[in-house]
């Protein structure tokens, strides 16, 4: 009988665990009730607490993880429905099994918290903060990486871009999960440490916001955002309708001076370079059709296609590029994305699961090569501007050339594939990336939200999700060189492993 109360309480246990980690995704957008992620990390302490031990502590880390990403990350699932070589249904298949598999990483957050934390109410939460950022940074990095909603997204809209410049994204998960500490703590009347850790956060919060440095000149942006659905994109005959509404639009801007027009990612969907001899007529055709919105002293930073060619008659490969045009169709840069995503640019295995009937989600028969990494391009009359296409935003301490600092960077995406709420997760991570380097980032996508946000992760102006328009915005001040800048996530796991190894010091003291 004491065996089956046993079993009884373990399986309630994982319940209450997998409710915990739907309700914390519930904090983030497009939802975004934060409290409720910060009770969910809270239950989560009260949960670990209870269990007696470090196999059950990682089962609940697991159902947590998985509650989270299965609500999180339900936006994949639209994907599938734009691809008719597989079936609707194998997108939540493949929600479901990626969220087994990150889970992996929530269950080792969950694994060492109880192992430096024990029974002891302080030293858990601090143990909890430290491996939970962990965590998320062994997620972001192993395996190509998914650091897609950290638990610092939860804070986007509390006035917390104050502390990244200072602890980074994953320093900023570290706060919030002391922010549930607080919480958990009040509530089992362990008042001394609740107020330690709410003095802890008041400190960090009073650290200055990166200074903003004023720019030599001013520079006039066009951001179109032609709500143009995944749909349509690729079919046959739709590109005429695609370059003429991007035309317009472009068209409609101020035009009182240069201006740097910007598309989004793959907005002109045929080849803008092209290797294979027979290809120049159709490269010089689509250029020319690009660039009919451009002043004399404008500039056309687009999305676009690059094919390689071994022997100029066949294809041998691909670059999702961003291409700048000069108004005589002339390419004065171009930036090749570099972290592709698996399974929408690429097909892993694909000798093995090509015959089975799998494929990569974007269309094509072959994969996409990976560019280099961050780069600048020189654009006449700015300077430098960096580039990352779409999923690399995503990644902390990975968008820009920390050799050559830029004044802005450049985010084009296509976030047509995600329904509503990919993109405006999107959008709270690139607000991420701008405030921990102090960098404006400019956001140009098909369907929504593309956005101008300041060097301290504001949003300055916006698109809605499914309505086309443009923004016309001088390019906002960039900041000058951050902590997180000069040091990257080094500086994140620092303060992550202090607080973990803070947990453990407690303990010790405690026994």
């Amino acid at each position: 009988m004491k065996a089956l109360s046993g079993w009884l309480e373990g399986r309630r246990g994982w319940a209450t665990a997998f409710a915990a980690g739907l309700l914390s995704a519930a904090g983030f957008e497009p939802i975004g009730w934060w409290p409720l992620t910060i009770a969910a990390f809270a239950i989560l302490a009260e949960l670990l607490l209870r269990t007696p031990s470090l196999k059950g502590a990682a089962a609940l880390g697991w159902f947590f993880g998985l509650g989270q990403f299965l609500l999180g990350l339900n936006w994949i699932a639209t994907a599938f429905s734009y691809q008719d070589a597989m079936p609707a249904w194998l997108g939540w298949v493949g929600v479901v099994l990626l969220s087994i598999y990150l889970a992996a990483y929530p269950a080792l957050a969950a694994l060492g918290a109880k192992w430096a934390g024990r029974d002891k109410t302080p030293a858990l939460i601090f143990a909890l903060a430290g491996a939970w950022a962990i965590g998320e940074f062994l997620r972001g990095t192993l395996f190509t990486g998914f650091a897609w909603n950290p638990v610092a997204v939860a804070l986007v809209d509390m006035g917390s871009f104050k502390l990244v410049p200072w602890v980074g994204t994953y320093g900023l998960s570290v706060v919030a999960v002391l922010i549930a500490g607080i919480c958990w703590l009040v509530a089992r009347r362990t008042y001394l440490f609740a107020f330690l850790i709410l003095a802890f956060i008041g400190t960090l919060g009073i650290l200055p916001s990166p200074r903003l440095l004023p720019p030599g000149n001013t520079v006039q942006l066009t951001i179109v955002q032609p709500n143009i659905d995944q749909a349509d994109k690729w079919r046959p005959g739709f590109d005429s309708v695609a370059a003429e509404r991007l035309l317009t639009l472009s068209n409609a801007g101020k035009d009182d001076g240069p201006r740097i027009i910007l598309w989004p990612e793959a907005a002109v969907t045929d080849p803008l370079e092209d290797e294979r001899t027979r290809a120049a007529g159709a490269v010089a055709f689509e250029r020319a059709r690009a660039v009919r919105a451009l002043g004399d002293d404008d500039v056309l930073i687009t999305g676009g296609i690059a094919l390689q060619s071994a022997d100029g008659i066949g294809v041998g490969g691909a670059t999702n590029s961003i291409f700048a045009l000069s108004p005589d169709g002339r390419i004065t840069g171009r930036y090749d994305k570099s972290h592709l995503v698996p399974y929408g640019e690429y097909l892993p295995m694909r000798a093995l699961l090509e015959p089975i009937g799998l494929s990569r989600l974007a269309p094509g028969a072959f994969d996409f090569s990976a560019g280099p990494g961050p780069e600048n391009l020189d654009i006449p009359g700015i300077g430098l501007v960096g580039m990352q296409i779409c999923y690399e935003i995503i990644f902390p301490g990975a968008v820009i050339d920390r050799d050559a600092r830029p004044r802005f960077l450049f985010n084009p995406s296509n976030d047509a594939w995600f329904g509503s709420f990919g993109p405006p997760q999107h959008l709270a991570q690139a607000r991420l990336r701008a405030a921990e380097e102090a960098i404006p980032i400019i956001r140009a996508t098909p369907t929504g939200i593309s956005a101008v946000i300041d060097a301290r992760g504001q949003i300055l102006d916006s698109l809605p999700w499914r309505e086309a328009g443009i923004i016309d915005s001088e390019l906002p001040w960039v900041g000058a060189p951050t902590l997180f800048s000069r040091l990257g996530n080094w500086l994140s796991m620092a303060f992550a492993l202090l607080l973990f190894m803070t947990g453990v010091a407690l303990r010790r003291l405690a026994r």
